[in-house]
C-alpha cells in the first residue's frame, strides 16, 4: 500500500523467490504449513498505521473500563465457565478490514476482536522469512514498541512461562498435530521450549494435572490455552480426564473465559468510527431498513462459520435463538494491494499482550491476510495467487 515500495517489490518478484520463501519456512522445523502463505508482505503507510493505532486504543478503552467485566458477563455460557478467572485477558487481537473512503484514503474497520492467542510465534517466523528471501526496505518492521525478534520472544517467554520450569508449562489443544496451525505450536516449542499436548492426553489426580514426556510424568503448573470450546464440544469421541469447568491446581495463560468475554459479544459495546455499528439481534425492536447492508453473525462460532452475508427478513425470522446473534454493518474491503493480476484485499490483525499487573495491553506484532474472494478465507480464495497469510511491515 506504500506505492513506491509496492512497485519495487512487484518489479523484483519472481516465482523462484516465492518458492524459496516456502522452502525457507519449511526448513526451519521440517514442516510446511497447510495454509497458503502469500507471495508478499504488506507495506503499511504511515496514515493507515496511525489509524490502526487509534482504533486499537479506542477499542482497548472499552475493554479496560471498570464496567467491562459486568457488561461482558452474559457472554459466559452456562456450563462452560472456567474457575479461577484472571483479572484480565493475556492475549488480545483485533482484526481490521482495510477499506477506502470516498476521497480515496484508507481506513481500518473492525471485523473481530478476540481475547485469545493465534500465531504469535509463526508471525515472527514468517516475517523473518520474507526478510531473508526478499530485498525488503530498511526501517520497516512487523514488531512494535522497539521490539526485535529476540526481545519479542523473550517477552512471550516471560508472559507464557514466567518463573516456571518450561516442562511444567504446556500448550493445550485438541489433537495439536492435526491442526492447521500446527506450525505455531512447533515454533513455540523451538522458541520457548514448551510442549503441545492434546487435551485427551492430560491426566488428572484430584486437583493436580499431569502429562507424560519421554516416559516421565510431569505435573502441569501452567496452561497456555489454545483449545476452542466449540471444537472440543463437537469432539464427543475424545476420551479425556481433564474438564475445564472443574477446579484444578493450574494457572491459565489466556484464561478460557476471556475467549467469550472478548469476542463478537464485545462489538455492540463499542462506539468508534473504526467499528461498524453492531446490535444484539434480540435487542433490536425494528430491523434496519437497509438490511442488505448488514451481516448476521452467531456469537459462538469460530473461523467464520455460520455467518450469513446476504441476509433478508426470512433469514432473521428463521433464527430461533436471537440472543446468540449479532447484526453487524457490512465492511467493504478495498482492493488495495497491487499484484501482477487483479489487486488483493487486505485484513490486518493487531496482536497484543496484556502483562500481569499492567494497566492495559500493548501492541507487539501483527498478521495480514490477503484475499481476492468475497471474504477472507481459504474457501473464497481457491486457485488464486497473491492471497493467504502474510505480515504487515510498518515504518519504525
Amino acid at each position: 500500500m506504500v506505492p513506491d515500495l509496492r512497485k519495487q517489490f512487484n518489479d523484483a518478484f519472481t516465482s523462484e523467490r516465492y518458492q524459496a520463501l516456502l522452502e525457507w519456512v519449511e526448513k526451519q522445523y521440517n514442516h510446511r504449513p497447510p495454509f497458503r502463505i502469500a507471495e508478499t508482505p504488506v507495506f503499511i503507510p504511515d496514515d493507515l498505521k496511525a489509524k490502526l493505532f487509534e482504533a486499537c486504543d479506542q477499542i482497548t478503552d472499552v475493554i479496560v473500563a471498570p464496567d467491562f467485566e459486568e457488561r461482558s458477563r452474559s457472554a459466559l455460557l452456562a456450563g462452560q465457565e472456567v474457575p479461577n478467572e484472571t483479572p484480565h485477558t493475556t492475549f488480545l487481537q483485533m482484526d481490521f478490514g482495510i477499506c477506502q473512503e470516498a476521497d480515496g484514503t484508507l481506513t481500518p474497520q473492525l471485523i473481530e476482536v478476540q481475547g485469545f492467542p493465534s500465531l504469535y510465534f509463526f508471525q515472527d517466523l514468517v516475517a523473518r522469512g520474507y526478510q531473508e528471501i526478499y530485498d525488503l526496505p530498511e526501517g520497516y518492521s512487523h514488531l512494535f514498541g522497539g521490539l526485535t525478534s529476540e526481545t519479542y520472544l523473550e517477552k512471550l517467554r516471560q508472559v507464557i512461562i514466567g518463573d516456571h520450569d518450561p516442562e511444567e508449562v504446556i500448550l493445550l489443544e485438541v489433537e495439536p498435530d492435526t491442526q492447521v496451525t500446527r506450525i505455531d505450536f512447533i515454533a513455540a516449542k523451538h522458541m520457548i521450549g514448551i510442549e503441545s499436548v492434546c487435551v485427551s492426553e492430560v491426566k488428572v489426580e484430584g486437583r493436580k494435572v499431569f502429562y507424560f514426556k519421554e516416559g516421565r510424568k510431569i505435573q502441569v503448573r501452567r496452561i497456555f490455552n489454545r483449545v476452542i470450546f466449540d471444537e472440543l464440544i463437537r469432539r464427543d469421541d475424545l476420551k479425556r480426564e481433564f474438564y475445564f469447568i472443574q477446579e484444578h491446581d493450574v494457572e491459565y495463560v489466556g484464561h478460557p473465559n476471556w475467549f467469550f468475554r472478548i469476542s463478537k459479544h464485545t462489538l455492540p459495546l463499542i462506539d468508534s468510527p473504526y467499528v461498524p455499528k453492531s446490535y444484539f439481534l434480540n435487542e433490536l425492536e425494528t430491523l434496519p431498513e437497509d438490511l442488505h447492508n448488514y451481516v448476521l453473525k452467531p456469537l459462538y462460532s469460530f473461523a467464520g462459520t455460520g455467518v450469513i452475508i446476504n441476509i433478508n427478513q426470512h433469514d432473521v425470522d428463521a433464527i430461533k435463538d436471537p440472543e446468540n446473534y449479532i447484526l453487524q454493518r457490512k465492511v467493504t474491503y478495498a482492493p488495495v494491494v497491487e499484484t501482477p493480476g487483479e489487486p488483493s484485499k487486505c485484513e490486518i490483525r493487531m496482536l497484543m499482550l496484556w502483562e500481569r499487573g499492567a494497566p492495559r495491553p500493548v501492541m507487539v506484532n501483527n498478521l495480514a491476510r490477503l484475499s481476492k474472494g468475497l471474504m477472507v478465507g481459504v474457501r473464497y480464495n481457491r486457485d488464486k495467487d497473491w492471497v493467504g497469510g502474510s505480515v504487515g511491515l510498518f515504518k519504525v
